[in-house]
């Protein structure tokens, strides 16, 4: 055992020990909020102690306690501070841990009106489902309820990376109308800003993707719609690639719309989602051609 972890474990001891002394008769009458409080000091030290020694889950549960005795002396601010404290060393090893320690941060900020700090860790939490604990669907609800937050108290731009999550995870989980309607929101909205209007494009050509992994009709009528309202789009590789894919799903030309995709590629990288989108169109065409 190092000398960190040794010495946290003193702390833990010193700590509780300090705590059953606060506890009994003669320690209520004699200090026992003090003793609580120099308890508290002692959980802390000991979770930094504990992350020196790289003891992620055991500093975990140190500034879990720490957080549970600020919590309740009504120290909201710091039980908050300490849960996240918390979150961020089972991170490290214990991803549910991690979640239900900012849940718990987030009520707290919630009922202290700070919606900002709320949004944050709901956005941590999503963070989390994506990475360390996959769940596309939990992740999903986590940067619509950050979203919501963000959005709340005017900051618009972290609402809208969080809400661009949301329509991402919902195309991948097939929830193409969901997913159509924020891409359609968001770049109407990206149109009324001099400094967002060229990323329309992107927003209107994911949104255009999703329209196909649907129905081709509406697709090329929701194209219709974007030259309306952006006719620079009509002029982007993103809309140009999007008229040569329905060309070749009308046609059931499977490899033209391979070499159409190929093409662009090679131009401009396809990332992760991109490429599942397009796999899933391709595959349409494949099993259903009488569907284009």
């Amino acid at each position: 055992m190092g000398d960190s972890e040794q010495k946290a474990y003193q702390l833990i001891s010193e700590a509780e020990k300090k705590l059953n002394r606060s506890n009994g008769f003669f320690g209520q009458l004699f200090g026992g909020s003090s003793k609580v409080e120099d308890a508290v000091e002692c959980y802390q030290r000991a979770g930094n102690m504990f992350k020196m020694a790289k003891k992620w889950n055991e500093a975990g549960k140190a500034f879990c306690e720490a957080a549970s005795l600020h919590a309740k002396a009504d120290s909201k601010h710091d039980a908050a501070t300490n849960y996240v404290d918390a979150a961020n060393c089972f991170k490290k090893s214990d991803a549910n841990e991690a979640v239900s320690c900012l849940l718990k941060a987030i009520e707290i900020y919630t009922d202290m009106g700070r919606f900002t700090m709320a949004a944050r860790h709901h956005q941590s939490i999503a963070e989390i489902y994506e990475t360390e604990a996959p769940d596309l669907e939990a992740a999903t609800s986590h940067y619509e309820k950050a979203a919501d937050y963000f959005r709340g108290e005017e900051s618009n731009s972290s609402a809208n990376k969080c809400i661009l999550k949301v329509a991402q995870h919902a195309a991948q989980l097939a929830d193409y109308e969901k997913a159509i309607s924020i891409y359609e929101q968001v770049a109407a909205t990206s149109l009324e800003s001099s400094l967002l209007k060229y990323s329309a494009k992107e927003y209107f050509f994911r949104a255009g993707l999703c329209h196909l992994c649907v129905d081709m009709l509406n697709a090329q009528l929701a194209l219709d719609r974007y030259i309306q309202q952006y006719p620079a789009f009509q002029d982007a590789r993103e809309y140009k690639l999007l008229k040569v894919l329905m060309e070749h799903m009308e046609e059931q030309n499977v490899d033209g719309f391979t070499e159409a995709v190929k093409d662009y590629d090679s131009v401009s990288r396809f990332d992760q989602w991109y490429t599942t989108i397009l796999l899933r169109i391709k595959k349409s065409v494949q099993d259903n051609p009488d569907l284009c």
